[in-house]
């Protein structure tokens, strides 16, 4: 107990004055919102990857698919790193940076009023990062009950109260700087720990060879009736493995909270190390976690009484002291590193694009600060409330409450920033009728799931669906409705035909 409970102060202890060193700085809203828009490549790539992966991916997820899918579920973490975060960057980040920073957009919100012409459109995309962003942000809290009632034994609410005033303190006091600094400290805690729950995870069934033929002789005649389903390549439910890695994968490209890691970017070097170092981080950690999970089958968990949260502590349970601190302190981290990214995602959205020139006209730089500060403080308190509730009434299924807020987000934005990014034909018209599609359909799934189609009436496969149907949506809806202003379009694209200097050894000159 004192073995972890010493590892959580000195990660606390941390993290606070991490938070309070980083408060010089802090006086503008750009800077206090993306930093100064001048992040070092490394901070940016583990701001990115633990904005990704929080105590939903390691508890809910990692759990819950590992135990449906079997080791198959690492292709859920290979979706995430190749999909998720090598190809987001690659395709997304330039444009976003260039983009955002000739229209002077600091959040996702405010980028389609400014590239559509359309101040509705702020409003609208601020109210629904706002309803959709709350409950996402409750279910982090929800990741850590198991894990702590099994080391502390004490009541769970303890621990929201405690993460949500750690992650209050260095937000509000130290801004997007040391929401950064910290992502990097917790992304090496991760990357350490993920390795080391593997490696001891293994060795209680042999190794790997010895774990994986083990598997392969588990039989579920409820799941599937073919033999070693759950060791096989593609597991027993090939198509609502893709579901998953589809709304896992391609969604961080229609999420303002991990979208807006791009605005910070400085350079052009940072993209190339970015790109890389949150891959490689993806690739550990998401690919571990569904790794690790597609284990949970050779121990015994009663998922039918405990539901699927409780299939990664039962396999850590027996674990030393130490190895358990580590466990603890990792999905704290992670927690923790994805709340203040949601949180300051919140603030600054509502601040910046619901209230500031709608309902507050005069709002001058220290008062847009204050507001946001005061806003970190009030979006914790009410998904701290919002987890205390779930908790009390033994709601403990994380993914659905997750997969619910992931699928109106992505299935939302996804598609008009895309398009929005590259193509000049996106109409306005075309990006309101994608976001009352997704929303609607995300909030009828939770009200009228039964009425759906077998295959949409899970929360994951209706992100999934929103996400793919907005991609085609758009272009269709563009093309039939009103044009957009050709002098605004030329505004907006034409910083993207400036001309650069480069040096030789970056870029070849055309010989003649």
């Amino acid at each position: 107990m004192w073995v972890i409970i010493s590892m959580l102060a000195l990660f606390t202890v941390v993290t606070v004055s991490v938070g309070l060193t980083a408060r010089k700085g802090n006086n503008t809203v750009d800077n206090f919102v993306l930093g100064g828009r001048a992040v070092g490549p490394w901070l940016t790539a583990f701001a990115y990857g633990t904005s990704y992966f929080s105590a939903v991916v390691f508890v809910g997820y990692a759990g819950q698919f590992g135990w449906r899918f079997g080791i198959s579920a690492l292709w859920i973490g290979l979706g995430n790193a190749f999909i998720g975060s090598l190809l987001a960057w690659v395709v997304l980040a330039r444009r976003t940076r260039i983009i955002t920073h000739h229209l002077g957009s600091a959040t996702m919100p405010d980028f389609f009023g400014k590239r559509y012409n359309a101040r509705n459109l702020k409003i609208a995309a601020s109210i629904i990062t706002f309803i959709f962003l709350i409950p996402y942000t409750a279910s982090l809290y929800n990741g850590l009950s198991r894990l702590f009632a099994m080391a502390f034994h004490v009541d769970f609410s303890i621990c929201i109260i405690a993460m949500a005033v750690i992650t209050a303190i260095y937000v509000i006091v130290g801004g997007y700087t040391a929401t950064a600094v910290n992502d990097f400290i917790q992304g090496i805690i991760m990357l350490a720990g993920i390795g080391t729950i593997i490696t001891a995870v293994l060795r209680v069934n042999g190794g790997f060879l010895l774990s994986l033929d083990a598997l392969a002789r588990v039989q579920d005649p409820a799941v599937s009736s073919t033999p070693g389903v759950f060791a096989s390549i593609f597991g027993p439910d090939p198509l609502g493995l893709m579901g998953v890695v589809i709304l896992t994968s391609l969604g961080t490209w229609g999420l303002p909270q991990m979208v807006q890691k791009y605005y910070s970017i400085r350079s052009e070097k940072n993209i190339n190390t970015g790109t890389i170092v949150s891959t490689f981080f993806a690739v550990i950690v998401a690919g571990g976690c569904y790794f690790l999970g597609g284990f949970g089958r050779l121990f015994s968990v009663d998922v039918a009484a405990n539901g699927y949260d409780a299939v990664i502590p039962t396999m850590l349970s027996n674990f030393a002291p130490l190895l358990i601190g580590i466990v603890i302190v990792l999905v704290f981290a992670a927690s923790i590193s994805t709340l203040s990214s949601l949180v300051m995602s919140s603030a600054s959205t509502f601040t910046l694009d619901f209230l500031k020139n709608n309902f507050i006209k005069e709002m001058d730089e220290r008062r847009q600060l204050l507001t946001i500060r005061l806003l970190i403080a009030v979006f914790i308190i009410i998904s701290s409330a919002i987890a205390i509730v779930q908790y009390k009434s033994s709601v403990t299924f994380i993914a659905q409450m997750m997969g619910v807020s992931w699928g109106a987000l992505a299935g939302a934005f996804l598609a008009p920033f895309l398009y929005g990014l590259y193509w000049r034909g996106v109409t306005a018209a075309a990006v309101w009728v994608n976001f009352i599609f997704a929303t609607a359909v995300m909030l009828l799934n939770i009200f009228f799931r039964s009425s759906f189609p077998v295959a949409l009436q899970s929360p994951i496969n209706a992100g999934a669906f929103v996400m793919l149907a907005g991609c085609v949506l758009v272009p269709l809806v563009s093309l039939v409705t009103r044009k957009p202003n050709s002098a605004h379009l030329d505004a907006c694209f034409s910083c993207y035909e400036a001309t650069a200097t480069v040096k030789a050894r970056e870029h070849l000159k055309e010989l003649r």
